[in-house]
């Protein structure tokens, strides 16, 4: 796994939070049955969601597809990057992305692997 796709930004003295940031590719508009983790190569996460990209839709529904596969409230996930666009940067935070750079990536990558298999 690339450091491109994926990547941990340890917490600071005035920040104690680590944060994990994914590079997205979002697929708006697709249907309901394939909505979910599609991909996870070195590039990007690729994600589906049957929302249209109108009116931040599809933005809540990446962050809902995230937030239920890295088993993540909607509150610990935003989009830093790309609004408007469908290539995107999202920031998690929350309790486990807390354990540190190597057991971060590493259950992160598990839980992707997780959801594209139930996809």
């Amino acid at each position: 796994m690339s450091a491109r796709a994926i990547w941990y930004v340890a917490g600071t003295k005035r920040s104690p939070s680590g944060t994990l940031y994914m590079h997205c590719r979002v697929k708006p508009g697709a249907s309901k049955n394939r909505e979910g983790i599609a991909s996870v190569d070195d590039e990007a996460v690729g994600i589906c969601v049957s929302a249209q990209a109108r009116e931040g839709e599809a933005n809540k529904a990446v962050i809902k597809v995230l937030s239920e596969a890295l088993d993540l409230p909607k509150s610990g996930l935003h989009i830093t990057q790309g609004l408007k666009s469908k290539s995107k940067t999202v920031a998690a935070v929350g309790s486990w992305v807390n354990s540190g750079e190597k057991e971060c990536l590493r259950r992160v990558r598990e839980y992707l692997d997780e959801a594209m298999d139930t996809t």
